[in-house]
């Protein structure tokens, strides 16, 4: 590349790099990992430079650059967790012997919304389109709403140690 092209590819970085590097965090969620992946897609951008003749275009092609490398790099990341043949039983709070109460508690913490889809999907075994009949809301709002309230509810029957670990993973 000759001079006036890596100047002009330099003011654009200098320029623009601010707004691409929020959007590569939020495609990858950790400050490090966007670094990492909008100096790659800054790198594929210096060698396609002259091949870009819509200069307004820049922002977009970085931007199509970090997903596709985001994609790519997900799918080549090695799998940490492994699928296993049963689902191991979150450890209570105080043993077994409380479980229902322990279940009602964590029931009444919930907010009422929450509460009555539980309560209607899982206690009265009403389907999907029938709890989203009866509250008067989008049947994907049922489902968002019914696994929000699941996981708080795994979220408070175990242990707080064991959140403590979970967390730091």
């Amino acid at each position: 590349m000759s001079g006036g092209i890596h100047e002009e590819f330099r003011e654009y970085v200098v320029a623009r790099g601010p707004v691409l590097l929020r959007a590569a965090r939020q495609l990858t969620g950790h400050p490090s990992d966007a670094e990492d992946l909008l100096q790659a897609a800054l790198f594929k951008t210096y060698l396609a430079w002259d091949r870009i003749h819509d200069r307004a275009a820049l922002d977009a092609y970085v931007r199509r650059a970090m997903v596709n490398i985001n994609i790519s790099w997900w799918r080549r990341r090695k799998l940490e967790e492994y699928p296993a043949a049963e689902i191991p039983e979150p450890v209570l709070l105080g043993g077994s012997d409380h479980l229902p109460e322990q279940v009602e508690q964590a029931l009444d913490r919930l907010p009422v919304r929450m509460r009555t889809a539980v309560v209607l999907r899982y206690y009265e075994d009403m389907t999907e389109p029938e709890i989203a009949r009866a509250l008067g809301i989008s049947v994907g709002t049922v489902k968002s709403t019914v696994s929000r309230a699941m996981a708080r509810l795994r979220g408070d029957l175990t242990i707080p140690e064991q959140r403590q670990l979970e967390h730091q993973r």
